[in-house]
């Protein structure tokens, strides 16, 4: 016989569960932005998918599920840079060595598809360059999420999110 608490721990998982596969590519989206090899990869889509849990009581039906979801990604991928930088800096290596692996790893076909693999590589590298609240916000702003959402999920306010997309462009065109 089950109770009134495990039925409601079950359907609990199975929301979760249902919520979360539709959402995935969120999670793999944030996971490639903020970890540079496989295996952190692997690693923070776990660590994600395990705060998500955990938050999940906290999260009001009534809201936005991908905004929720977003929030707690970012928030776990950003302590996970921190994290990762504090570890690097320890071990006397430099952040810097990041965008040239991800530009070597980009296979390059010949004819049309090339310049498009080069512009890629390009934005890859100007992403990695960035601090962790800008690659946010460009990760949001590429997967043309509204400037409301942005703001809701980074915290900030729609006029910030707007000024620092335009900054952002602004880089990004005298980068290349």
């Amino acid at each position: 016989m089950h109770t009134s608490a495990a039925m409601t721990e079950a359907q609990r998982r199975s929301d979760f569960q249902a919520l979360f596969q539709r959402h995935r590519g969120i999670v793999f989206k944030v996971a490639h932005t903020y970890a540079r090899h496989p295996e952190d990869r692997a690693d923070l889509v776990q660590e994600i998918a395990a705060q998500l849990w955990r938050a999940f009581p906290e999260f009001d039906p009534t809201r936005s599920f991908t905004t929720w979801m977003y929030r707690v990604a970012l928030n776990v991928a950003i302590s996970h840079v921190r994290t990762q930088a504090l570890r690097h800096r320890h071990d006397g290596g430099s952040l810097e060595e990041a965008p040239q692996e991800i530009a070597d790893t980009q296979a390059c076909e010949p004819g049309e598809h090339h310049a498009q693999q080069q512009q890629v590589a390009l934005l890859q590298r100007f992403i990695q360059r960035q601090p962790p609240l800008e690659r946010a916000l460009l990760l949001l702003y590429l997967d043309e999420r509204p400037q409301r959402e942005i703001a809701a999920v980074l915290g900030l306010s729609e006029t910030n999110v707007s000024t620092r997309i335009g900054r952002l462009k602004q880089r990004l065109r005298d980068a290349t």
